[in-house]
C-alpha cells in the first residue's frame, strides 16, 4: 500500500469517495491530479488536504466534454510526466422520476457524465499506461450496475453501461499489463445518498434511509473509507493478477 511517487489521477475528486481517496493516497506518498467540475469545491478541497505544490494539481473540468478530458490528461502529463493510477470516479445521480416522466435533459445529463465521461477518461488515459506497460484503472460503478431501482432508470442504465465498458477495457488493456476493474458501492453515507434520500421522499428522507438499511445485512450504510480501502487494494501491487472484475461493496446485499 505504498504509493510513494506514484501519480494518481482522480475525477470527481471533491465528492465523498473522491475526497477520501485523495486523502488516503496522499498519506501514502502519491502525487495527485485532482479533477472536478466545481472550482469552488476544488478550493475547499485544497483546504482539506494540505499538499505540497510539487505533488498536487487541481483541475476544473467537465468530464462529459471530450476536449476538457484531453486537457486534464495533458495537464497531468505536463506536471508529472505520467499517470500510474486512474480513479475514474466522476458521477451524478440525476433526478428521481419514472421512465415515462423522465425529462430528456436529465437522461442526457446522467448518461453524458456517467457513461461518456468515464469513456472519454479511459480513451485518453489508457494510451499513457499502454506506453508505460503498466497501470491500474478503477472505475466507480454501483450496485445499480447489477439491479434496478425505482425512479432512477438513467442512473441504473449508466452504471450497467459502465460495467460493460469495464470488461471491454480490461480485455483491451491486458496485453499492455494494464489492469481495469470496477467498484460497485451500495449505499454510502455521503452527500450523494443525502441527495437521493431527499429526492425520493422530500419530506421524509430519514424514512428512506431506514428502509434502505433494512436491506443491508450489516445493518448500516458504508463509510467512504470502506469504499476507498478497496480502491487502494486495486491500485496497489497486492492486486497485480486482478483485472476485469466488478467488486460489490454492499454490506452483504448481494447475498440475499
Amino acid at each position: 500500500m505504498n504509493f510513494e511517487n506514484k501519480v494518481v489521477l482522480i475525477t470527481g475528486a471533491t465528492g465523498g469517495i473522491g475526497l477520501e481517496a485523495a486523502k488516503e493516497f496522499a498519506k501514502r506518498g502519491a502525487k495527485l491530479s485532482l479533477v472536478d467540475i466545481s472550482n469552488n469545491n476544488l478550493d475547499e478541497l485544497k483546504k482539506k488536504i494540505k499538499l505540497n505544490n510539487d505533488n498536487s494539481l487541481f483541475i476544473t473540468a467537465d468530464v462529459s466534454n471530450e476536449e476538457q478530458v484531453k486537457k486534464y490528461v495533458a495537464q497531468t502529463i505536463d506536471k508529472f510526466g505520467t499517470i500510474d493510477i486512474f480513479l475514474n470516479n466522476a458521477g451524478v445521480e440525476g433526478d428521481v422520476a419514472s421512465i415515462i416522466e423522465t425529462k430528456k435533459e436529465d437522461l442526457d445529463y446522467v448518461l453524458d457524465v456517467n457513461v461518456k465521461g468515464a469513456y472519454y477518461g479511459l480513451k485518453h488515459v489508457l494510451p499513457i499506461m499502454y506506453e508505460n506497460k503498466e497501470g491500474s484503472v478503477i472505475n466507480t460503478s454501483s450496485i445499480a450496475g447489477f439491479i434496478g431501482c425505482l425512479g432512477m432508470a438513467p442512473y441504473v442504465a449508466s452504471k450497467h453501461a459502465l460495467l460493460g465498458i469495464n470488461k471491454s477495457a480490461a480485455l483491451e488493456s491486458a496485453p499492455f499489463n494494464v489492469r481495469v476493474n470496477a467498484i460497485c458501492p451500495g449505499p454510502v453515507d455521503n452527500n450523494m445518498m443525502r441527495n437521493i434520500e431527499i429526492k425520493v421522499a422530500p419530506g421524509a428522507p430519514d424514512a428512506v434511509r431506514d428502509n434502505l438499511v433494512k436491506d443491508i445485512p450489516l445493518g448500516k450504510y458504508a463509510q467512504n473509507i470502506d469504499i476507498v480501502n478497496m480502491i487502494l487494494f486495486l491500485a496497489s501491487d497486492l492486486s497485480t493478477y486482478i483485472t476485469g472484475i466488478e467488486y460489490r461493496i454492499d454490506g452483504g446485499m448481494a447475498a440475499k
